[in-house]
């Protein structure tokens, strides 16, 4: 029954978006970061992304990292200026001992800020 499943919280996993200076084309570029503070490593995480607000929607990016280390970061994607338009939704499914989890984030459209998605 839905009373019994049991939907974990999932802490100490976060999202960052980091401009990064592209010495081959010479232009600040902007990358999706997932960052594992955990004690313990990710394993099969898959992302699924896409950009969207109430006239346009973007194709969907698919991503995936065998193994998160513990207290680790991973490139995810390059996202173009024109998406941050955009709302910017990131679904992470994973396995942390052998149990999986789930997370969504969201980043608003125009908002950009210089911290990190919870």
């Amino acid at each position: 029954m839905k009373k019994d499943i049991e939907i974990a919280k999932v802490e100490n996993l976060h999202l960052a978006i980091i401009q990064e200076y592209n010495t081959t084309f010479k232009t600040n570029d902007y990358y999706i970061y997932l960052i594992n503070e955990k004690e313990v490593d990710l394993e099969m995480v898959l992302i699924v992304s896409k950009g969207f607000d109430e006239k346009k929607i973007t194709s969907k990016m698919h991503h995936k990292i065998d193994k998160l280390p513990a207290h680790s970061a991973a490139k995810v994607e390059l996202i173009q200026e024109d998406v941050l338009q955009l709302n910017n939704e990131f679904k992470i499914t994973f396995f942390e001992n052998n149990k999986m989890f789930e997370k969504d984030f969201m980043i608003p459209k125009k908002q950009l800020r210089k911290e990190i998605y919870e």
